[in-house]
């Protein structure tokens, strides 16, 4: 998987990521967060995926984001151990 950084300001960014799948589960988690603005697009099936976000800090809700990502994926999987 990879994600470049199209751009990165404090309240706006734009990211390009290689993984549908990966941006559908950020922009859910990100969603859920105290985001202005969180969405992807693809312009064409043989282009990669641009996500946009607006937030009043970026980083830390892209951050809050992937940590409450990985939160709940460990508990999926303890609970799938057990």
């Amino acid at each position: 998987m990879q994600i470049n950084v199209l751009k990165l300001e404090k309240d706006e960014a734009d990211l390009q990521i290689d993984n549908i799948t990966v941006a559908e589960v950020l922009r859910v988690y990100l969603n859920k967060q105290d985001v202005d603005f969180a969405a992807w697009r693809k312009e064409h099936p043989s282009k990669p995926i641009v996500m946009k976000i607006k937030s009043s800090n970026v980083s830390r809700s892209v951050v809050d984001a992937v940590n409450a990502i990985k939160k709940d994926c460990t508990a999926l999987v303890s609970e799938i151990k057990k």
